[in-house]
């Protein structure tokens, strides 16, 4: 039986960390680019493989021995953030031109237009490609992976994880139909 408390706390867990996240971004603007159903449909079904991907990670996660999980997991967060911490300090020196920053204006504008007669399949497809891409070692997914080793319940896990991503996304569409 499908415990309702663990889909609601996979939801609750989930939602937030993905708001401000790079999936909510990207989702945006291909939103702004491309037929918003299209994109939609995409974004969910790459959701719907990462959340199986986590699920089944959390399963195995949970079958090693504790202290090792925690220390692969300390290196994993401290290499991140090494490694967010270098990326940053590099690019504080790549400001753009206005010049710079008004062509790419134009050339975004005559990509939406071209991307306006794309076909549901197509942008669907290139919506999942971009999504399933970004999602790897993302906060949801190992969220939803602690989870899933934590309670024991990956169908009740898998489902409200996977709620809240796409209920993230479709937010996402509709600010992006809005800014459109």
């Amino acid at each position: 039986m499908l415990d309702l408390a663990t889909v609601g706390l996979a939801f609750l867990l989930i939602f937030p960390a993905e708001l401000p996240d790079k999936t909510f971004i990207a989702t945006l603007v291909l939103s702004t680019r491309y037929r918003r159903v299209a994109v939609w449909l995409g974004v969910a079904a790459a959701f719907a493989v990462q959340t199986a991907i986590a699920v089944a990670a959390g399963g195995l996660l949970s079958l090693l021995p504790q202290r090792l999980v925690l220390g692969v997991t300390f290196v994993l967060f401290v290499a991140g953030a090494v490694l967010m911490l270098i990326s940053g300090l590099r690019a504080r020196g790549t400001e753009r031109s206005i010049e710079d920053a008004v062509a790419e204006e134009f050339e975004e504008a005559a990509a939406a237009r071209a991307g306006a007669g794309a076909s549901l399949l197509r942008v669907a497809g290139v919506s999942f490609l971009v999504l399933f891409t970004a999602e790897w070692g993302d906060l949801s997914q190992i969220l939803t992976a602690g989870l899933a080793a934590r309670t024991g319940d990956p169908w009740a896990v898998y489902l409200g994880a996977w709620l809240a991503l796409i209920t993230v996304a479709g937010i996402a569409v509709l600010v992006g139909g809005w800014l459109q």
